[in-house]
């Protein structure tokens, strides 16, 4: 083997983790995308048509997942330590993971109507999921720290926007306006699993927060 293949070989390969990740951030964002046109939807028929589509989706990133793990397994150097760049694949993909089975959730539980709690929780995720994406794009490159951190914080602003969210939804679930209780378990669940989506993009940060510090 000559020198500068060797040399090549041990080099760490930024470009096959950076594009990986990238497709895996745009995922993320098509997938919220996605799910903004489920909680608009008053049709059923039509999020139930939706909801699949969703699922693609999320089987797109577990194929992505797969194929970060598959290059940390074979790649002799990486960008970043080995631990950070999983946790990056796998908080993107419990993201996608979470999203997904909240509109599953959404046709299993038969659930036609459209809140604006569940528009606002939709728009709240898009917006994290861009700003993931825009995020994630910026760690390649360490002197963008400033910039790094100014997302984690607008991240941040949007999860306590979405907790704030969720303790108003579910008080008003259960203020003993004679709804029906099974009604009010079911938009129960549909909340928390769409604030558990929030948090676990919060979550992600702090992985990236941590990446920024271990390599600055």
């Amino acid at each position: 083997m000559k020198v500068d293949a060797i040399i090549r070989w041990f080099m760490p390969k930024e470009e096959r983790f950076q594009e990986l990740l990238s497709r895996d951030t745009a995922n993320v964002l098509a997938g919220t995308r996605l799910f903004c046109n489920v909680a608009r939807t008053g049709s059923f028929e039509q999020r139930k048509v939706l909801a699949v589509e969703l699922k693609g989706i999320e089987h797109e990133g577990d194929q992505i997942t797969r194929q970060v793990f598959d290059a940390l397994n074979s790649t002799f150097i990486t960008p970043f330590d080995r631990e950070d760049i999983r946790s990056i694949a796998t908080d993107l993909d419990d993201i996608l993971d979470t999203l997904e089975s909240v509109a599953q959730n959404l046709i299993l539980f038969e659930l036609t109507e459209t809140p604006e709690a569940l528009l606002q929780f939709s728009r709240i995720l898009e917006e994290m999921a861009e700003e993931l994406d825009r995020l994630t794009a910026l760690i390649w490159d360490l002197s963008n720290e400033r910039q790094i951190h100014e997302k984690i914080v607008r991240i941040s602003d949007l999860e306590n926007q979405a907790d704030s969210l969720y303790n108003t939804v579910i008080a008003d679930l259960f203020r003993g306006n004679g709804r029906d209780p099974l009604e009010i378990l079911k938009w129960k669940e549909i909340y928390q699993g769409l604030e558990e989506a929030c948090d676990l993009c919060r979550d992600y940060t702090h992985v990236i927060g941590n990446l920024v510090v271990k390599n600055s």
